[in-house]
């Protein structure tokens, strides 16, 4: 992201001044994120204010040039991560839409609500595959096709190498596949 070092410079010349333009810039992001890894809305309000919360309180302990050095982005989702990992350890999420809304059921541009019934569908059954992910292939998939991140960004986040992040999205992405095709086969015998 371009803003990272002009937010990073910010933030070490005026943390009380610039953190606010921070929350404002990564906080959707950040609700976002926390919303597909826990299901649940109100969670996901806690958490990304308490993930600013907690990077706030980390950077007055830092020295002015790490805090300018630093890559914001990678860094606020990691504490994120953490603050959902930390809360949800024993917990399940409740499946939720990826991208926050259900989808409504209206007639498509060709005027056929079964074709958007099915798309729905696909997509609610899609959400629920998501979420019951092993959280090591369902947060770098997140991050990789949802939240658009890089790999080198990927393994910043969750401290892994990134050959490790690399497989991990890779094999999340085929038990999700394998999953819905045995799902679209299970539908064809009914």
């Amino acid at each position: 992201m371009r803003d990272d070092p002009i937010l990073a410079a910010a933030l070490a010349d005026d943390l009380p001044g610039s953190f606010e333009r921070t929350v404002r810039t990564f906080q959707d992001r950040l609700y976002a994120f926390a919303l597909r890894l826990t299901g649940s809305a109100p969670d996901a309000e806690e958490i990304t204010q308490d993930a600013f919360v907690r990077a706030y309180r980390a950077l007055q302990g830092y020295p002015t040039e790490r805090r300018r050095a630093l890559a914001l982005r990678p860094w606020l989702y990691r504490i994120t991560l953490n603050v959902t990992r930390n809360r949800f350890r024993r917990r399940r999420p409740v499946g939720e839409s990826l991208d926050g809304d259900r989808p409504e059921l209206a007639a498509d541009e060709a005027g056929r609500p079964s074709a958007v019934f099915d798309r729905g569908e696909r997509s609610r059954r899609l959400e629920r595959l998501v979420q019951a992910l092993p959280e090591r292939y369902r947060a770098p998939g997140v991050l990789r096709h949802v939240e658009g991140l890089g790999y080198g960004e990927i393994a910043e986040v969750l401290e892994q190498p990134i050959g490790t992040v690399k497989a991990n999205v890779h094999r999340g992405l085929a038990l999700l596949r394998r999953a819905l095709e045995a799902g679209d086969r299970e539908e064809a015998t009914r």
